[in-house]
């Protein structure tokens, strides 16, 4: 038996869905690399592109082509995100990555984007029945996880929205493809979005305020 079959074999029963070790070992990753996002660490980046090699096997198994998609998707973008954070702009307190609110411009980009991405992706999609049985879920999760990750490779605060957009298409998503711990790590990872957006907002707010002091000023 090969590596790959026994990924995919069943590690246990849930409200009457089987649950895969893939789905289960790479979405485990996958929430600890959340949490090393919400702490602002290096470390996200390749703990994100090992949960995205084990989710390959977990979509294969579930034939979703627009899973695996995603996940080779999210293998090149960690890459690159990884590549930004090693040399990024780092915060005066902790050298952790500087995180700070997108511009009006970055915003147009990103929403622009993912609406022109979402409609592409979608329409090839729908062209070719092959790549994905539910292509328009489908495409949106999958050009919104790339907005999400560039935003989070640029320090943006609004990363943690575009996750928050994804997970709500996400959930159900997962739940109906029979991919039962997905669809609950989704639900953990609401959580973690939450907590990680309400530190980010404040941790960008304080550098802001930080740096409309004059130096030799006392806040």
């Amino acid at each position: 038996m090969s590596a790959l079959d026994r990924l995919n074999q069943e590690a246990f029963a849930a409200f009457g869905q089987h649950v895969i070790w893939s789905d289960m070992v790479g979405n485990s990753i996958g929430l600890a690399a959340l949490a090393l996002g919400w702490r602002r660490s290096v470390l996200t980046w390749p703990t994100q592109l090992l949960s995205g090699v084990i989710l390959v096997a977990a979509y294969a198994s579930a034939h979703l082509s627009g899973g695996i998609g995603k996940q080779l998707l999210v293998i090149t973008v960690a890459l690159w995100g990884w590549r930004q954070w090693a040399g990024g702009r780092r915060d005066a307190q902790d050298g952790s990555i500087a995180v700070r609110f997108a511009t009006w411009r970055e915003r147009a980009l990103l929403l622009g984007g993912t609406a022109v991405g979402t409609l592409a992706v979608g329409s090839l999609f729908t062209a070719v029945p092959e790549l994905s049985w539910n292509p328009w879920p489908d495409a949106y999760i999958f050009v919104g996880t790339l907005a999400a990750m560039v935003a989070q490779a640029r320090g943006l605060v609004e990363f943690w929205f575009a996750w928050l957009l994804v997970d709500v298409v996400g959930v159900p998503l997962a739940f109906d493809s029979g991919l039962a711990f997905s669809g609950l790590v989704y639900i953990v990872y609401l959580v973690l979005v939450l907590w990680g957006l309400r530190d980010w907002w404040l941790r960008s707010r304080a550098s802001a305020r930080t740096a409309t002091v004059p130096e030799g000023a006392t806040a």
